[in-house]
């Protein structure tokens, strides 16, 4: 398997998986060769060159916004199929993996016109609309939630779990990028964070929470680039640390838990080190995924579940329930144990081993 292609694009939840994997197949065997396909417009069109990976471009379009828009979006994915076989056939790829997006689809299905061998990843609970339409032309579907292999009936599905897991259960953290930040080592420190560009309104909302010391904790509030005011009410504040942005793979093995959306990489890398949660779902995506990502966890007991409309309404409810879920330290070792039962470490690894296979039984 000297040569991968990966389809994945639109959102990070889509593009980190997709390079974890990536970067899993180049330690294995650094003379592989991988090749991305995304949008020219998206993130991925800057996210995967910086990883140092090949980048090639389709113009694609989601199935969303007015009639008009559907139709013309439909269209797009149509004309990428041909242009999608042009690079399939001029990279000769052993295997083709769709990470979800809508770029993947065409990618996906001119592979399986070409015969090359098809896996796909659903990274949510939900499975997205790309992913759905194409699932017929994989040869595999690995998914990370019982859920979500339930929406693929007659498929070759395994639950393998999220690369990205992979990634995060392997990071040894960055003394020196922990120690400046200028939290004290002997407090318990609580991470808090929304996502990569975090949320206006979640930031409002911390900042009642934490106007006052809860239970001698410590917080890591990240407000997200471009939200850097919310961190002025925190000034001379030694229990909160406020900043627009950290590598969390640096510090992760220096938290005790975290406060954050329930996106598909979070929840992978929040299992795979087994670090207990307060997961506030966000309800601005499709289908509701984090909701159902969230319940996973809460029902196995490692995390709490938090809605955003409720904390709208009563911003006390989050405060009351880091005061009982993360002021125990019984309750939090025992939810930490339970994040790490459902965490998937090696799911990188068992992809690798599964792209093997379908390579071998290439036509």
């Amino acid at each position: 398997m000297k040569r991968i292609c990966i389809a994945a694009g639109g959102t990070g939840g889509h593009i980190y998986p997709a390079l974890a994997l990536a970067q899993s197949a180049m330690e294995k065997d650094p003379d592989t060769r991988i090749l991305f396909i995304g949008n020219a417009d998206r993130m991925e069109a800057r996210i995967v060159p910086e990883a140092g990976f090949e980048f090639t471009a389709l113009d694609t379009h989601g199935l969303e916004g007015s009639l008009k828009d559907k139709i013309r979006a439909g269209i797009s994915l149509l004309k990428a199929i041909p242009e999608a076989e042009k690079i399939l056939k001029a990279f000769q790829p052993d295997v083709v993996v769709g990470f979800g997006g809508y770029v993947s689809a065409p990618v996906l299905r001119a592979a399986h016109i070409l015969h090359i061998p098809v896996m796909m990843h659903e990274q949510n609970s939900i499975a997205g609309k790309a992913n759905r339409v194409t699932a017929r032309y994989a040869d595999e579907i690995v998914v990370c939630y019982d859920k979500a292999a339930g929406q693929f009936p007659g498929g070759n599905v395994k639950q393998l779990g999220n690369p990205r897991g992979s990634v995060a259960a392997r990071a040894q953290g960055d003394p020196a990028a922990w120690q400046a930040l200028g939290l004290d080592p002997d407090r318990e420190t609580i991470l808090v964070m929304m996502g990569s560009l975090g949320s206006t309104t979640m930031n409002d909302v911390m900042q009642q929470v934490l106007a006052r010391p809860i239970d001698g904790l410590q917080f890591l509030f990240v407000t997200g680039r471009g939200n850097e005011e919310a961190a002025k009410c925190f000034e001379n504040r030694p229990d909160v640390k406020a900043v627009s942005y950290v590598d969390t793979l640096k510090i992760y093995p220096y938290i005790a838990g975290m406060i954050c959306r329930a996106g598909a990489t979070t929840i992978a890398e929040l299992t795979a080190r087994g670090i207990p949660a307060i997961l506030v779902p966000s309800p601005y995506v499709a289908g509701n995924h984090q909701y159902y990502n969230a319940a996973v966890l809460k029902d196995a007991g490692a995390a709490q579940l938090v809605e955003e409309a409720a904390l709208l309404k009563n911003p006390a409810i989050l405060r009351e329930t880091i005061h009982g879920f993360f002021g125990s330290d019984m309750i939090r070792q025992t939810a930490a144990a339970n994040a790490r039962k459902l965490g998937r470490p090696q799911a990188a690894d068992q992809m690798l081993q599964d792209m093997e296979v379908l390579c071998g039984g290439r036509s």
